[in-house]
């Protein structure tokens, strides 16, 4: 144990830091200087993004409407924004084991209707707000990983600590060891996405979910192919529910066909599934099997992967957006509208407003307390009347996949979301879990290599490093409860849950051990929802550690 004392860490001063570079936490970050400019005022913003660069991490469907863009920049199109798709048809099908049911589009909650949208590669719009952000005076850092919140004397959040570089497995400082930077700010914006790390944390702290409803999950797995141009609709939208999923499982698919012969196909599974046996990835593959869907797939090539988990809740999961010092903005707060299956343009709008409250706040001379108008500001806003009016569709689906259905009909066509009612969401998706004994084992078919696809293989068109020499970034409260619960009572179910072939059970003389193969995670978040007893929690891992998104 050395004595030497450690190295002290540099500080920055800056009026705003936003954590993550997505939709929201950029939106907010353009917002604060377009204020900026107009008050003829300064106001120093930075964005730290733990990805290797804007977009590494990014994974969404993705189907943009437009709203928050063209209020947040309406010239988009003059600035060459990648909105190249718009949605020319669209169609909702159910699917059977063999057969296909078109929903009619008279049907459909308005919600739905994907006509004026953009098929998109989130990613890359990611890189094009990044641009229009810097072009304005931003600074942004990529592969620099939040891995710290600051408080001061008071417990108000005072910035935020960049994790140290070139710490080895076993804790101590490398040959390459940095220590990371300390970035001070007078208020300080979390938008890490879905179950973010920081943002799990002060929730906690704060106590940001007492009085509303425990978040619910969904895992969504994605494919980018080039298929055969003779196949290709650009526009074209499908959206499907049913098989392979049985009728107590919530989830679909989506298939979107964007510019270049490009197809972007994926699956969503509900984290509140029951069977332990079930696998999301291997539903998804076989999924592509299906007589409706693999034509179009035949002949093409897969040329990308990634999975990530999603907010489901909605308006009743919302937490208090607001603390001494910060903001909760876009999936870090739970933005996601479910029935639209949209939640870029919810995001981008938490992000704006964020701006605005902690804008008038610093030109009154405030700093680090709480920015409370924000949360009554969000919900009074057009995106958190978009939430409210869709709260009851995902928590009606626990009543089954029929009846699910029927009630949304029922609420978003005829009630238009104005209920007088509430539904409530399930227990926690952690608690869902039926024991093993209790359920039939899912027998899935071999991977062809050709549409199906084993995970590792697949992983590999994730582009995912890590620096191997670093401490697991994947941490076990308990070490014996993997075996003596997870497999003992679920069969282990690390092994299906997981999209990335990170867990695996390995036979030793002393019995079956957990082993985590941290360098394939792709950051996804599932085994920090899913595990039954809660005792798997992600850590940020060193910056620039992960996937490397090209055009999801």
């Amino acid at each position: 144990m050395s004595d030497e004392l450690p190295v002290e860490r540099e500080k920055m001063d800056m009026d705003i830091v936003i954590v993550g570079a997505g939709p929201a936490g950029l939106s907010a970050a353009i917002q604060l200087k377009k204020l900026s400019i107009k008050q003829d005022c300064e106001i120093s913003v930075c964005v730290v993004e733990k990805g290797s660069e804007v977009g590494a991490h990014i994974l969404s469907g993705a189907v943009l409407e437009s709203r928050a863009l063209d209020e947040l920049i309406p010239d988009w199109e003059n600035r060459e924004a990648p909105l190249n798709t718009p949605v020319t048809s669209e169609k909702i099908l159910f699917l059977s084991e063999t057969k296909e049911r078109k929903i009619p589009s008279i049907f459909l909650p308005p919600a739905m209707h994907n006509k004026g949208n953009y098929i998109i590669s989130l990613g890359n719009f990611c890189r094009w707000l990044a641009n229009q952000a810097e072009e304005l005076g931003v600074e942004i850092y990529p592969g620099f990983a939040a891995s710290e919140v600051l408080y001061n004397n008071d417990g108000a959040v005072i910035g935020i600590a960049t994790g140290d570089m070139g710490v080895q497995a076993d804790g101590s400082e490398g040959p390459n060891f940095e220590r990371g930077m300390e970035l001070h700010a007078k208020y300080t914006f979390f938008s890490e996405g879905c179950r973010g790390h920081l943002g799990k944390q002060l929730k906690n702290k704060f106590n940001l979910e007492d009085n509303v409803q425990i978040q619910t999950y969904g895992i969504g797995i994605k494919e980018l192919w080039e298929i055969d141009p003779a196949k290709h609709h650009p526009g074209f939208v499908l959206h499907t529910a049913g098989w392979p999923l049985d009728n107590d499982t919530y989830g679909g698919s989506f298939s979107y066909h964007l510019e270049n012969n490009q197809l972007a196909i994926g699956f969503v599974v509900g984290l509140d599934y029951q069977n332990p046996y079930l696998s999301p990835y291997e539903e998804f593959q076989k999924f592509k099997t299906h007589p409706s869907i693999k034509p179009m797939l035949e002949g093409g090539k897969r040329v990308a992967y990634g999975a990530r988990a999603l907010n489901e809740g909605g308006h009743q999961c919302l937490p208090k957006l607001h603390f001494p010092g910060g903001l909760l903005i876009g999936c870090d707060a739970g933005t996601l509208n479910m029935p639209k299956i949209k939640g870029t343009h919810t995001a981008m709008k938490s992000g704006m407003l964020a701006a605005e409250t902690a804008f008038d706040a610093i030109q009154n001379n405030r700093s680090n307390d709480d920015l409370s108008d924000f949360n009554l500001k969000f919900r009074g806003s057009w995106a958190g009347k978009e939430l409210y009016a869709a709260r009851n569709v995902r928590p009606s689906f626990k009543w089954g996949l029929l009846a699910g259905t029927i009630y949304t009909g029922f609420d978003q066509i005829f009630m238009r979301g104005k209920a007088p009612w509430t539904l409530k969401h399930h227990d926690p998706d952690h608690l869902q879990l039926k024991k093993a004994t209790d359920c039939t084992p899912i027998d899935y078919p071999k991977p062809d290599g050709k549409i199906t696809f084993d995970k590792l293989t697949n992983v590999s068109f994730s582009a995912t490093n890590h620096e191997e020499n670093q401490p697991c970034h994947l941490q076990l409260k308990d070490k014996s409860i993997p075996t003596s619960v997870n497999l003992a009572q679920y069969d282990g179910p690390e092994a299906r849950f997981c999209p990335a072939g990170v867990y695996e059970y390995v036979e030793e003389q002393e019995g079956p051990r957990l082993q985590i193969n941290a360098q394939n995670c792709v950051h996804c978040k599932t085994c920090d929802i899913k595990d039954p007893s809660q005792n798997i929690e992600w850590v940020t891992p060193e910056g620039g550690g992960g996937p490397n998104y090209p055009n999801m």
